[in-house]
């Protein structure tokens, strides 16, 4: 992952909004070149001033952006449409990194797949692993030996003590903790600023201090 950011001299980024805003500030923050971006369609607000390739369903694009030079990165809040973003992303043989603000604190034994953000000032302690296309936002803290799964957000300020397991597709909310052991199954959503001192069964909403279920989720 590091060796790619290293490597690629081009980054395009996947959807245009405000969570890519965050991701373009990480990569300029290392000097890094965003070349543009892919969206359904261009986008009048273009505060960046970056260059408009087309949408990412373009075959045309996707040839362009697999050249050795270019690496993509799915800049989409919304954990599902990230996940399906990103799935089409690799399937069509595109380079996905990951992002890593060098504010970010993240231990060596710590593992980050692909299409993966580190937000700044985020902290990733030892021997956790987080999954693929997974948002770490600012200031958030995933303490030693935790598991977030695939395209799951954990929001800015939350906190995940020790041995704490995130399932697939689940939100943390901003400023939310998650006592140490504990276990988020997939689609859970967790409201801001919410203790969760147990376990949280798949497909619900919780939320309070403690954290209490408020609703399934369908």
């Amino acid at each position: 992952m590091e060796q790619e950011l290293l490597t690629a001299r081009k980054f395009c980024i996947i959807g245009y909004s405000g969570h890519a805003f965050i991701v373009i500030e990480a990569l300029l923050a290392q000097g890094l070149q965003v070349a543009g971006y892919c969206d359904a369609s261009k986008k009048s607000l273009n505060p960046y001033d970056l260059d408009y390739l087309g949408s990412e369903q373009d075959l045309t694009v996707s040839d362009y952006l697999k050249q050795e030079d270019y690496s993509c990165f799915i800049a989409i809040g919304n954990n599902q449409v990230r996940q399906r973003v990103f799935e089409n992303i690799i399937n069509r043989h595109l380079q996905v990194a990951s992002i890593i603000h060098p504010s970010a604190i993240v231990s060596a034994t710590a593992v980050i797949e692909e299409g993966t953000l580190v937000s700044a000032s985020a902290i990733i302690q030892a021997q956790a692993k987080i999954g693929k296309a997974v948002i770490c936002n600012t200031a958030s803290v995933i303490e030693h030996e935790c598991q977030v799964g695939d395209f799951a957000h954990i929001g800015p300020g939350a906190v995940l003590c020790g041995n704490v397991s995130v399932g697939e597709g689940s939100f943390v909310g901003a400023g939310a903790v998650i006592n140490p052991g504990v276990t988020i199954g997939r689609n859970v959503v967790i409201g801001s600023g919410s203790v969760v001192i147990k376990d949280v069964a798949n497909n619900c909403l919780v939320a309070g201090n403690p954290a209490r279920e408020i609703k399934k989720i369908l």
